[in-house]
């Protein structure tokens, strides 16, 4: 089935025929029950069928602008796919990480790529990548080092970017430079669109302790960026880098609380009938409690953005208890599961291993855990220093 524009309909509505969608072609969706365990690549490659279905049949082309290639209607219709596939026990494809943080970056500040690219994004012919952090500025990229330099007709970037994820199979990234002085910190980065494939680019897998490598690091040698490479404005690096981060940190709190919803289901079934100890179901209801609260939050951001609106600081409230969220899960995994989990060759013990790793990264990526108590003692609850 392929679909075309239609006219908007209520969210409750669409999450219902979405819903029916995915009972009705369970059968050819099975293969997808079940994330690959043979290793990132086999990973990415094994997404790319979900992905094209998704796309034929509209689903994942709603709430994405018409003019660059979607079917329109609000952003609430993206956390409803998220949503329902997680409900329909489907893995949510881990390409929709990287969509749901430069998706809107594009088609805001640069639909003439996004009507290039997205389409392609969407149907899985194409993986982006985001080039921010650096070996020495990793939160703090207002001292970021990569240069990108005028050359008459577009730039000519230099430098290195570290912890893209899934970098090595990315066809473009979005990458801020620093086009200004180098005290210029803020007010001299630009956000640029740079092909991968073009000279000068190194693209390295970074090896992860989880033997699940999704994380790369890229190397610019004298790379050039035509001019319609500029994602907003030459100098707006800043402005575009937050406005991403409304999405990078609201959108995806929504996405993962669908997954890890999902993920509490199957370790409630996997545990059966067994009785577990009283401290073992302490950790699986607290991890409940906490992704309870954050599917609220989460709720009222996604709202927000829906209406247009800028979450602002509020967002780091989201940040917050994702990361909390992801490690309580985990680590009531963990427990539920004991030795079975750390050594087990299944594919359950391999995702619960893989998952339990990527945890203990989610209060430092994206913005450290810290960094975000402080930007809400600051700019939301306008705390004096003294009573943190």
């Amino acid at each position: 089935m392929t679909a075309t524009a239609l006219p908007p309909r209520p969210v409750t509505e669409h999450a219902a025929q979405l819903a029916a969608w995915l009972q009705e072609h369970a059968t050819e969706l099975a293969p997808w029950r079940h994330r690959a365990t043979q290793g990132i690549a086999a990973a990415v490659e094994h997404d790319r069928g979900l992905l094209a279905s998704l796309h034929d049949a509209g689903w994942s082309r709603y709430g994405w602008p018409a003019e660059t290639g979607g079917l329109g209607g609000p952003v609430a219709l993206r956390a409803v796919l998220y949503d329902e596939l997680a409900a329909a026990d489907l893995e949510v494809p881990e390409a929709f990480v990287i969509l749901e943080t430069l998706g809107p970056l594009l088609a805001h500040l640069a639909p003439h790529l996004a009507a290039v690219h997205l389409p392609r994004f969407l149907r899985g012919d194409e993986l982006w990548g985001q080039g921010f952090s650096e070996p020495e500025a990793g939160s703090d990229l207002a001292h970021l080092r990569t240069r990108a330099v005028s050359d008459g007709t577009g730039f000519r970037v230099t430098g290195q970017k570290v912890w893209t994820t899934l970098g090595q199979f990315a066809s473009f990234a979005a990458v801020l430079a620093r086009t200004g002085a180098a005290d210029s910190a803020h007010r001299g980065l630009t956000m640029l669109w740079v092909d991968l494939a073009a000279p000068g680019v190194t693209v390295r897998p970074i090896a992860a302790a989880s033997g699940r490598d999704e994380f790369a690091e890229m190397f610019f040698d004298d790379v050039p960026v035509p001019a319609e490479g500029v994602i907003g404005e030459v100098g707006g690096g800043w402005a575009a880098a937050m406005y991403l981060l409304q999405y990078e940190r609201g959108m995806y709190a929504w996405q993962r609380q669908a997954v890890l919803h999902r993920r509490l289901r199957q370790l409630a079934a996997l545990v059966g009938d067994d009785a577990p100890s009283g401290t073992d179901v302490a950790a699986l209801g607290r991890a409940q409690l906490l992704c309870a609260g954050l599917r609220a939050r989460s709720a009222t951001t996604v709202a927000r953005l829906s209406d247009g609106e800028n979450p602002g600081p509020e967002i780091s409230v989201d940040k917050v208890l994702l990361g909390r969220c992801e490690q309580a899960v985990t680590d009531a995994w963990r427990r539920l599961r004991g030795t079975d989990m750390l050594l087990g060759a299944d594919d359950s013990a391999i995702t619960g291993r893989e998952e339990w790793f990527y945890s203990r990264a989610s209060t430092i990526f994206g913005g450290a855990a810290d960094i975000q108590r402080d930007i809400l003692a600051d700019r939301v609850l306008d705390l004096p220093r003294g009573a943190r």
